[in-house]
């Protein structure tokens, strides 16, 4: 060892953000373990086995440990405390005095084993690094470029890492080209023993509910909440929102001048339809106002069963229930009630 090896290791420090003691530490175990491999037939004490590595130029020593006894037993692992006070006047019974055995050879040995421990440790130390970046933007937004398609995944380059874009993560009928960039959610941060795994999606209701954080100030400063979220992505997005603040219209901010933010939004997500909702307290309040664009005549609830009848005009019916069902289907799963949508004259049929 010498002190350009000792240089580098501190910028593998600097650079990888390894603890230098630990570092030390750990190759001076690996050769340990070295030493004991590779002179084990020729070793008198192979098992009490010490090796010191100095930090500013890199010397290596290896020291064979003996105890001090006042009557030796084992004269591998032992020491008469007569022998020790000549080589120091500070031991005592019990002491462990450290004899210097260090092979003439012992270098490259030694060289192979801290460049094996070191590799190890930089790969270790990226995947940490990797993974405590990717943890803290857990159930956030990144931007990734399209890398290419496999077998129906999407690969996408998030910088420090690559993840893969399952079909079920992926919004119908959206294409996904070579080199563009797009916006993703990360739904979960795996610690494997191949690294960090990163799962993503553009399906997430979180992705819509991060967009508009991004988009709308006033619910990053949290004067406007988010109350709920249904999707089907590619299609359609619910967003239920209310103000913290009287005199802001929570629907505007999240619409924007001349509907500039929500469009923002929609063009992200390929022209998906997003309808934003006030939130209220009041059930058949929520619920009606969950039903939009329709417009609803009478709500009743039935709070034992959590279940809600709505009425409407016969000229409003069909858009009330959307197409296959999907604007009540939407509705239902953000309030979390069981809506029924009846026309005005079957009401009266009735």
């Amino acid at each position: 060892m010498n002190q350009e090896f000792i240089q580098a290791l501190r910028e593998i420090v600097s650079e990888k953000g390894i603890s230098e003691d630990m570092l030390f530490e750990t190759i001076e175990d690996a050769l340990v373990a070295a030493y004991k491999k590779n002179y084990a037939k020729v070793a008198e004490n192979i098992h009490n086995v010490r090796v010191s590595m100095d930090r500013d130029n890199g010397e290596i020593h290896v020291y064979s440990q003996k105890k001090v006894v006042d009557e030796i037993e084992d004269k591998i692992s032992e020491i008469s405390l007569e022998e020790a006070k000549s080589i120091s006047n500070v031991y005592e019974v019990g002491d462990i005095v450290d004899i210097e055995v260090t092979p003439k050879s012992f270098g490259r040995v030694a060289a192979q084993a801290a460049k094996q421990v070191v590799v190890q440790r930089i790969k270790e130390a990226e995947r940490s690094l990797v993974y405590n970046e990717f943890s803290e933007k857990e159930f956030d937004i990144v931007t990734g470029k399209v890398l290419r398609k496999d077998k129906g995944n999407v690969l996408i380059d998030l910088g420090r890492i690559e993840a893969i874009l399952t079909p079920s993560e992926q919004i119908q009928g959206e294409e996904y080209v070579y080199n563009s960039r797009i916006k993703l959610y990360i739904v979960e941060v795996k610690n494997t023993t191949k690294g960090a795994q990163v799962v993503i999606s553009r399906t997430h209701p979180g992705l819509v509910k991060r967009l508009f954080e991004l988009e709308v100030p006033e619910i990053y400063n949290g004067v406007v909440e988010i109350k709920g979220i249904s999707r089907e992505a590619g299609s359609r997005t619910k967003i239920a929102v209310y103000s913290n603040d009287e005199n802001i219209d929570p629907m505007g901010a999240c619409v924007g001048q001349k509907g500039v933010r929500v469009q923002n939004i929609v063009n992200e997500l390929k022209n998906e339809k997003i309808d934003i909702i006030k939130w209220s307290k009041l059930p058949e309040e929520y619920i009606a106002n969950s039903i939009s664009p329709a417009k609803v005549l009478d709500v009743t609830i039935n709070e034992e069963n959590k279940s809600a009848q709505i009425v409407v005009d016969d000229n409003q019916l069909s858009l009330a229930i959307g197409k296959e069902g999907q604007n009540v289907r939407l509705a239902a799963k953000l309030t979390g009630w069981k809506i029924d949508i009846k026309s005005k004259s079957q009401v009266e049929n009735s």
